[in-house]
């Protein structure tokens, strides 16, 4: 996985821009079957409230709240 490639899909899901899964895949040239395993890590591994809202055709998160997986300096 592309790491950079993952963080414009979080940062599009956060705006929910992120097209049906198809139009995302061209967006980031990966598979749409690689946007179905991004959607899996965020949601398995992060328990991240990820779905696809049919009616607006994007992917968005269920409720409020925000990723963090950035190294924090202490």
């Amino acid at each position: 996985m592309n790491i950079k490639k993952i963080k414009y899909f979080i940062h599009l899901v956060e705006k929910e821009r992120t097209g049906t899964p198809a139009e995302i895949a061209e967006k980031l040239e990966v598979s749409e079957r690689m946007i179905y395993n991004y959607v899996q890590v965020l949601k398995n591994k992060f328990n991240a409230p990820i779905e696809f809202n049919k009616y607006r055709k994007s992917y968005q998160f269920e409720r409020p709240g925000k990723l963090h997986w950035e190294w924090v300096k202490k």
